[in-house]
């Protein structure tokens, strides 16, 4: 019994060091980031985590090549969207194995970090340590 455990430890070893050795191409992040996105879930930079039940706005992301628009919208019933004055441009550059969204306005300008992206699920960390954890907005069916 005992020398069971132990393989099966190993195993997770093995099988956790050949995951962290297979890196993900962060170019190819690019191609899932445009769509209606809405937060799942945050994970705080001090541990804590938020969920979110209900979005009344959600992110829509424009990717073309690497410049982008972020917008918040707030979909509607009849499955339209109302646009907000919310928007920033900006650039998506591969910066140390990692993808970077880099915005600029007139007032500020900051980056942030894709973790994952993939069609179903967008995983982006703030400088501020937050983490947040997107899914691809779906119309809501009455």
């Amino acid at each position: 019994m005992a020398m069971l455990k132990i393989k099966n430890i190993l195993l997770y070893i093995l099988c956790g060091t050949l995951l962290s050795c297979t890196s993900s191409n962060p170019e190819e992040y690019k191609k899932h980031i445009t769509g209606y996105w809405e937060i799942e879930r945050v994970l705080l930079s001090d541990g804590s985590e938020k969920e979110y039940t209900f979005n009344q706005s959600i992110d829509f992301f424009e990717v073309n090549d690497s410049v982008g628009i972020r917008k918040k919208v707030q979909p509607r019933l009849n499955g339209s969207f109302i646009v907000t004055k919310d928007s920033e441009t900006f650039l998506l550059k591969v910066e140390d194995d990692s993808l970077r969204i880099h915005y600029k306005t007139p007032l500020d300008s900051w980056r942030e970090t894709i973790i994952s992206a993939k069609e179903s699920q967008i995983i982006i960390k703030n400088e501020s340590g937050n983490t947040y954890f997107y899914k691809r907005y779906k119309k809501i069916e009455l």
